[in-house]
């Protein structure tokens, strides 16, 4: 069967990292990015001149009819897909809870919460045994926020990956049973351009020293972890959320 594989939010950070490594591994690549095409053309230009297959489409998984058409184009492009990997997230500037607006909360959700559901149901109508597809996986990130809360930062951002392990717990005992399996990734402090999003781009540093391991994490750890889920070798894995955090 022919391995083809969307990221979201794949043009930078653990959504690249996770990109070139299932390239590695033989998928066909689509990664979905919503502003930064010069980086999404980047990787799918590396990719592509390594002997790989990879397509870059511009995407706001917080709009349902952009996720529509993005699927629609992976399978006019390259297929029905048999692995989502919903990367695609946001935050924003640092705050406490009171100084939010209900504007920002939704933001949030949109994209985080909303989108990865869109992306799912997608996927599902064409991986799963009752919609006549051959089975698949779908990897969600979520965080270590989720349990830790971000308090004074991100609670707002913790919520919604709080979400996404509600959703991966439910989606997974849904679709078992036709060929899916769904599990989760719970990143802690990793060395990407999110932590500059939030107005600290420095925030892995400050905080390395809560880590067990004394250290910030690589996208490239994540990644591994990632593909690990989708492999043969996790084939009896689902509803599971593997914590890729130096056990922070």
């Amino acid at each position: 069967m022919k391995k083809i594989i969307l990221v979201t939010g794949g043009s930078r950070g653990i959504g690249a990292a996770i990109a070139q490594r299932a390239a590695d591994a033989g998928y066909a690549v689509c990664i979905s990015y919503l502003s930064n095409q010069s980086a999404a053309d980047a990787l799918v230009a590396s990719i592509n001149v390594k002997g790989g297959t990879a397509i870059a489409v511009r995407s706001d998984v917080a709009v349902d009819a952009d996720v529509v058409r993005l699927f629609e184009q992976i399978d006019q492009t390259l297929g029905p897909i048999t692995a989502l990997v919903n990367n695609a997230g946001i935050l924003e500037q640092q705050s406490r809870v009171d100084e939010m607006t209900a504007e920002r909360v939704a933001r949030i959700f949109a994209t985080n919460v909303i989108g990865s559901f869109s992306c799912a149901r997608e996927a599902i109508r064409r991986m799963s045994t009752r919609h006549g597809g051959s089975g698949g996986g779908i990897v969600n990130m979520s965080s270590r926020a989720a349990r830790l809360g971000a308090a004074g930062e991100y609670v707002d951002y913790a919520a919604s990956k709080a979400a996404i392990d509600t959703f991966t717990i439910g989606l997974a005992k849904e679709v078992a049973a036709e060929g899916i399996r769904v599990n989760a990734i719970s990143p802690g402090l990793i060395y990407t351009d999110i932590h500059a999003s939030g107005g600290e781009p420095g925030r892995v540093d400050r905080l390395q020293d809560s880590v067990p391991m004394k250290r910030g994490g690589s996208a490239d750890e994540v990644a591994r972890a990632v593909m690990w889920l989708l492999s043969e070798d996790a084939s009896y894995v689902t509803g599971t959320n593997v914590d890729v955090s130096g056990g922070r």
